[in-house]
């Protein structure tokens, strides 16, 4: 009887751990949308790829959202723009533009970048397909690097008396991978300009035989100025000046009388 209590509890553990996992468990986390939007590129709102982004606004904002693209991703932007459903007096027209981390606008080669939305019309779709990110190029070329880009949508025309009316705009981000042999190189740096304000050039130390042979003759010439295009002029000026006044006396002194 023993024997077969043991082996019923067996099988009851077995089968207890033969039951799957709740689905649930492997699910992923969903994305929160993102809520905001910035009025600069200092103030961008990070986006991620396929976080959905719902933002409340009003006709003649500057909306301004940042994301990260890495080499061989072509970064792929699609926005509805729902209008105001009264209240507006003509058309207006969209723009959508992208630009790098240097602040370089970027090309898109696919999708409708600046559309016109009629009076009647309820909402207008934009969009804009970057190149391939390049991870590496010439430093006079403005291909796409892996780096920061920055998304920014405006009006470009609207009647003045439509500016502050309320709409909703709804954009979605996606960077699918493009052909990974397209280019074969390595970014060196970044293409950034190496500025340091504040920082004190100092000129490069004299020549140590010309240290060496002064110290041997006894003789130094540090006394002496350092000549340069202002010296020349300033005794030419100065000879100048001395010969026009004697020339101008000699005219102007009366003649003794004999």
């Amino acid at each position: 009887m023993r024997i077969k209590h043991l082996a019923a509890t067996g099988a009851l553990i077995v089968g207890i751990a033969a039951v799957p996992a709740p689905a649930f468990a492997d699910d992923p986390k969903p994305i929160a949308p993102v809520k905001t939007a910035g009025t600069s590129f200092l103030t961008a709102v990070p986006i991620s790829a396929d976080q959905p982004v719902e933002v409340g606004a009003v006709t003649g904002d500057y909306l301004y959202w940042q994301f990260t693209a890495g080499a061989g991703q072509r970064p792929d932007l699609s926005t509805t723009v729902t209008l105001p459903g009264d209240g507006r007096s003509g058309d207006e027209s969209w723009i959508i533009e992208v630009f790098d981390g240097l602040r370089r606008r970027q090309a898109c080669v696919a999708g409708e970048q600046s559309p016109v939305a009629g009076k009647g019309d309820a909402q207008v779709t934009l969009g804009c397909r970057l190149r391939q990110v390049r991870s590496w190029a010439e430093p006079q070329d403005g291909d796409p690097l892996p780096g920061t880009y920055y998304v920014r949508l405006s009006t470009t025309r609207v009647p003045e008396t439509d500016l502050g009316l309320p709409l909703k705009v709804s954009l979605t981000l996606r960077t699918p991978n493009g052909d990974q042999d397209a280019d074969q190189g390595e970014l060196a740096k970044p293409l950034v300009p190496d500025n340091q304000p504040g920082t004190v050039l100092t000129a490069p130390a004299p020549a140590a035989s010309a240290g060496a042979d002064t110290e041997k003759s006894g003789f130094s010439m540090d006394w002496l100025p350092d000549f340069s295009g202002r010296w020349f002029w300033t005794a030419g000026g100065g000879i100048l000046a001395a010969l026009t006044g004697l020339f101008g006396f000699s005219l102007t002194r009366r003649r003794r009388r004999a």
